[in-house]
């Protein structure tokens, strides 16, 4: 393998992930719980964005199941966000690097 051409796909990898990045912040995800009544907003660099909570969960008697839910909600999201964010990693990136087994680019963010 000729190394300058080896060092030019490295740069055009460097390049390539510090773009995807930069687009992190545009991947969001939704997760819901309790049917719907509470859902949480997370973007690509697993930064909570918005949670809506339905009003009538807005109790005190309903506390403890409230925080449950937000909990939940959020876990969900992120769980979304992951899989959102590895799939934009691996298109990005498809063709850069050999298919070697267990080496996943998605784990670097």
């Amino acid at each position: 393998m000729d190394m300058t051409n080896m060092f030019g796909k490295m740069r055009e990898m460097q390049s390539k992930l510090k773009e995807v990045q930069e687009n992190l912040d545009s991947i969001t995800a939704e997760g819901e719980s309790g049917g719907g009544m509470v859902k949480a907003v997370v973007n690509g660099r697993k930064k909570v964005i918005s949670i809506t909570i339905e009003e009538s969960l807005m109790t005190p008697q309903d506390r403890e199941m409230l925080q449950d839910l937000v909990v939940a909600a959020i876990n969900i999201a992120l769980q979304n966000v992951e899989a959102k964010s590895s799939e934009e990693i691996k298109k990005t990136t498809s063709g850069m690097m050999p298919n070697i087994p267990g080496f996943d680019l998605s784990n670097m963010f």
